[in-house]
């Protein structure tokens, strides 16, 4: 859900990067809200649009972050991974953060 653009620049410390980075976000979040509105209907039921509007602002915000890319390289320094890392592990990590991100989002709307 980003442009070839986005995932080439939403790293850079620069203002496009920062843009590139909040518009990928924001792609992000809409479908997010979007796949919550249709299992709201299709399930007939809705945490709520406090819960809802929580969790889609934790998905956004730490979807920005992570892709960013610092905390995934700081990570896999901190698990020693430089290997992984050399041969397209960080990838692989991103992809695991990004799903963590969505199942903690998802426990918490099942929970409330």
């Amino acid at each position: 859900m980003q442009t070839d653009h986005q995932a080439a620049r939403e790293a850079e410390c620069s203002a496009a990067g920062w843009r590139a980075n909040a518009a990928h976000a924001v792609t992000h979040v809409v479908a997010c809200g979007v796949a919550l509105g249709v299992a709201a209907v299709v399930l007939g039921e809705s945490a709520g649009a406090w819960a809802n509007a929580a969790a889609l602002v934790w998905i956004g915000a730490t979807h920005a972050v992570i892709d960013r890319r610092w905390p995934v390289a700081r990570w896999m320094r901190f698990a020693r991974q430089a290997g992984f890392a050399q041969h397209g592990g960080a990838a692989h990590v991103d992809q695991t953060a990004h799903v963590l991100v969505l199942v903690v989002a998802a426990l918490f709307l099942s929970a409330v």
